[in-house]
């Protein structure tokens, strides 16, 4: 699932209380992943996330965000870090959204030590 840049991509988890839309900016070059910013990968991963609602939770739970707080810091660069930063930190789900957003895992990682600067 790869979200294009520029659209509006609307997520709803009832039980975390998470209804917000993410609007993915535009990339330099949307047909080519490598030149994705560090935001849009950011914001790529976050709807990745919010797909699934146990992970959407533990998210939630490992950065101590709440949904007001995520909802609130969509535009704020130590949000989106710590949003790359939770997929760095568990290899599977790592792996996995870099299948779903087409790009190598390093590039996630890159992009959260990008964001955290």
């Amino acid at each position: 699932m790869r979200f294009a840049t520029g659209s509006l991509v609307r997520c709803v988890l009832p039980t975390t209380a998470f209804t917000g839309e993410i609007q993915i900016p535009n990339s330099p070059d949307p047909n080519d992943p490598a030149k994705r910013s560090a935001e849009t990968i950011a914001l790529e991963a976050l709807g990745w996330v919010l797909t699934d609602q146990q992970r959407a939770d533990r998210l939630l739970a490992l950065t101590g965000l709440t949904p007001e707080a995520l909802r609130g810091g969509l535009g704020d660069r130590s949000v989106l870090a710590a949003v790359l930063e939770f997929l760095a930190g568990h290899e599977a789900d790592l792996v996995a959204a870099a299948i779903a957003l087409d790009l190598p895992p390093e590039d996630i990682s890159a992009a959260a030590r990008k964001l955290a600067r």
